[in-house]
């Protein structure tokens, strides 16, 4: 049986990645008690005032009955509101309230430099990249919960052959950025406990 190596793993990459980007949200932010998908969660209804819960899971791509509990939790934090709609007795328009709107705009310019904070361990030729291989995944995701039973393809160009040692190259940048975050994430970490 070959050797796995979870360094060189997809899914385990991604969940350090997003463990990582939730760190900078929560360091930039505060003591809210708002989680970053909270908060794509309000902004994504006052985007699309009165949409239903339906319609977030599909926009948020977060599962119906995380959903669900995340906007009963909001709404009894009385950042959002919810009616039934006109047009079908069975959905709920989900709106967001004055004090759901504070909270998106006091914490907007935070979680920009939180955003801003996660590409910058990325050199400036790699982020646009990075940001298309991200949404080409979303888009896979998508699909998936739409009904298709594999991830669509890329449509654009063909992946070009990586030669071995272009592997190797960006296995090490890889590592490297994974190291210089980890050092960032626990130098954060110990300044925050001595301020406590």
């Amino acid at each position: 049986m070959a050797k796995f190596d979870i360094t060189d793993s997809p899914g385990h990459l991604l969940r350090r990645a997003q463990q990582y980007a939730f760190d900078l949200f929560s360091a930039e932010i505060g003591n809210s008690n708002l989680t970053p998908r909270q908060f794509t969660v309000l902004l994504t209804v006052q985007q699309n005032e009165g949409c239903s819960q339906t319609d977030l899971v599909k926009m948020t791509g977060i599962d119906r009955s995380t959903l669900a509990d995340m906007i009963s939790r909001l709404i009894d934090r009385k950042l959002l509101s919810r009616t039934r709609t006109k047009e079908d007795a069975r959905a709920n328009a989900v709106k967001i309230t004055a004090a759901g709107k504070k909270q998106v705009a006091s914490h907007m310019n935070s979680v920009k430099k939180a955003e801003t904070k996660i590409l910058s361990v990325l050199p400036v030729s790699q982020r646009t990249s990075f940001m298309n291989s991200l949404k080409t995944i979303a888009a896979a995701a998508d699909e998936l919960d739409a009904g298709g039973t594999k991830p669509a393809a890329p449509k654009t160009r063909k992946a070009a052959k990586t030669k071995p040692a272009a592997k190797k190259s960006a296995k090490k940048a890889a590592k490297k950025s994974a190291k210089k975050a980890a050092k960032k994430t626990a130098k954060r970490k110990t300044k925050a406990k001595k301020k406590k």
